[in-house]
C-alpha cells in the first residue's frame, strides 16, 4: 500500500468532503469579475450579497460547533472549522455595522422608534423567546436546576442557552449605536465612542475571566476540595462575558460602520490599481492573522488555569493581537466580493434564518447526542459522526425555521403597525 494511503481513514476522507462542499457553495451562483480589469460587481453590498454572506456565516458556526464536540476533537474530525468560529461570527458583526449605518443614511427618521423597532423587537424579544424555549426543552427533558438559577436564567441575567450571548452582544453594541448617532451626531465622534465601547468590552472580559474566579479563594478552582462548593453561577458560562468568544471578533461591529460610512470612498480607492491594493490588504490580513494566533500560543485566554491566578494581564495582551485581525477582516471580506461574491439558495436561506438556527443549534447538538455513542439506535458503525452531523444539521435547520415562526407570529401581535391600531379604534 502506498504510504500516504496508509495515513487516509474514512474520518479524514469525510472531512474533506465535508471541507470541499463547503466550498462548493462558494462556486454555485458565484459572479466572477476576476480577470476583467475595469469590471466589478454593483451589487455587492447589496441586501440579497449581504444576506448570503451571512448564510456563509450561519453554516460555517454549525460545523463549528459540531466540531468542537469532545468525539469529533478527539478523532480530528473538522479540525479546519475547530477554531474558526470567531471568523463567522465577525461576519455577522460586520454586516450589522454595515445594515445600520446604510439603513441610518438612507431611511428618514431611522432613529425615531429604533430601540423600540431595531432593540427591543428584533433583538431583544427573539432572545427571550428562546430562553423560554430553551426553558421549556429542558424542564420537558428533566433538568435540575436551583431555583434561583431558573429564576435568573429566565430573567436572562444568566445563561440558560450558553450561544444566546451574540444578540445580548448586538444589543448593547445597537443600543449605544442609537445613543451616539441620536444626541451627538458628530460620526467621527460617534464612531471613535462606539470602537472605545467594544474595546472597552474586550478588556471587561479579560477581568471577569471564563467564570467567577473572584469569588472566593485564590485559585480556588484548582482546589478540588473546594469546586464542588462553589455556587452555580461561578461556572463557566453561566455569567454574561464569561469566555472571549463574547469579544474577539467584535470590533468588525465598528469596520462595518466605517466601511458603510465610507462606502464610495473605499470603493473608488480599491477600483484603481485592484489586484495591487487587495493583494496589499490581503498580505496585512494575514500579518494581522499571524500576530493573533502568537498572542494566543505566547499568552493566551485561558490562564486561570496556569496556577498564577486569573492572569488578566495575558488576557489583554491576547485580545489586543487578535482586535487588529478582526478589523481587518471583514474589509478584506468585503473588498474581495467587489470582484466575486455567491448568492445561490443555499446561502440566502441559511442567511434568512441565520440567528434562530443558530440560537437552536445547541438544543440540535444535545437532542441527538445519543447518536455519537456506540449503542446508538442508528447502527451506522463507523459513520455514526457522519450521521450525528447530518442530523444536528437537519434538526437545527427545523428548530430554527420553527423558532423564528414562533417568533414573528409573536412580534406580530406585539408590535402592531399604528395604521392596524387605528382601524381598530374607529
Amino acid at each position: 500500500m502506498p504510504e500516504f494511503l496508509k495515513d487516509l481513514t474514512v474520518w479524514s476522507i469525510l472531512e474533506q468532503v465535508a471541507f470541499y462542499s463547503y466550498l462548493i457553495l462558494f462556486i454555485w451562483g458565484g459572479t466572477n469579475k476576476f480577470g476583467k480589469k475595469l469590471e466589478f460587481n454593483d451589487d455587492f453590498t447589496s441586501l440579497d450579497a449581504m444576506k448570503s454572506l451571512r448564510g456563509f456565516a450561519a453554516i460555517g458556526v454549525i460545523l463549528h460547533h459540531i466540531s468542537q464536540e469532545e468525539i469529533f476533537q478527539a478523532k480530528g474530525v473538522l479540525s479546519p472549522f475547530v477554531n474558526a468560529g470567531a471568523y463567522f461570527v465577525a461576519i455577522f458583526f460586520f454586516c450589522s455595522g454595515f445594515g445600520l449605518i446604510k439603513s441610518l443614511d438612507t431611511k428618514k427618521d431611522y432613529l425615531k422608534g429604533f430601540i423600540r423597532n431595531r432593540i427591543v423587537k428584533t433583538i431583544v424579544l427573539p432572545f427571550y423567546v428562546n430562553v423560554l424555549v430553551y426553558g421549556l426543552l429542558m424542564f420537558i427533558s428533566g433538568v435540575k436546576l436551583p431555583e434561583e438559577r431558573w429564576i435568573f436564567n429566565f430573567l436572562g441575567l444568566t445563561m440558560m442557552n450558553e450561544y444566546a450571548w451574540f444578540p445580548i452582544v448586538l444589543a448593547i453594541l445597537y443600543l449605544v449605536f442609537f445613543l451616539c448617532f441620536r444626541f451627538i451626531k458628530n460620526r467621527p465622534v460617534c464612531l471613535g465612542i462606539i470602537l472605545v465601547v467594544i474595546i472597552g468590552l474586550g478588556i471587561g472580559f479579560c477581568y471577569n475571566g471564563h467564570f467567577a474566579w473572584w469569588f472566593g479563594s485564590d485559585n480556588w478552582w484548582l482546589k478540588p476540595n473546594l469546586v464542588p462548593k462553589a455556587l452555580w453561577w461561578q461556572s463557566q458560562k453561566a455569567l454574561w462575558f464569561s469566555g472571549e468568544w463574547w469579544v474577539n471578533s467584535a470590533p468588525a461591529f465598528f469596520t462595518g460602520l466605517l466601511f458603510g460610512s465610507c462606502e464610495k470612498q473605499i470603493t473608488a480607492f480599491f477600483k484603481k490599481a485592484y489586484a495591487l491594493k487587495f493583494h496589499i490588504l490581503l498580505i496585512i490580513t494575514m500579518i494581522f492573522f499571524k500576530l493573533s494566533s502568537y498572542g494566543q500560543s505566547k499568552f493566551g485566554y485561558w490562564t486561570e488555569w496556569s496556577g498564577k491566578g486569573p492572569g488578566i494581564e495575558d488576557k489583554i495582551k491576547t485580545y489586543f493581537c487578535q482586535v487588529p485581525l478582526f478589523l481587518f477582516l471583514g474589509l478584506a471580506i468585503i473588498i474581495f466580493m467587489m470582484k466575486y461574491h455567491v448568492s445561490n439558495p443555499v446561502s440566502r436561506f441559511f442567511g434568512k434564518y441565520s440567528l434562530h438556527t443558530y440560537l437552536m443549534n445547541l438544543a440540535a447538538l444535545t437532542a441527538v447526542r445519543f447518536l455519537q455513542t456506540s449503542d446508538s439506535p442508528i447502527k451506522a458503525g463507523k459513520y455514526n459522526l457522519l450521521v450525528y452531523a447530518l442530523a444536528v444539521f437537519a434538526l437545527t435547520i427545523l428548530a430554527g425555521v420553527g423558532e423564528q415562526k414562533l417568533t414573528e407570529l409573536i412580534q406580530k401581535l406585539l408590535f402592531r403597525k399604528k395604521k392596524e391600531k387605528a382601524k381598530a379604534t374607529m
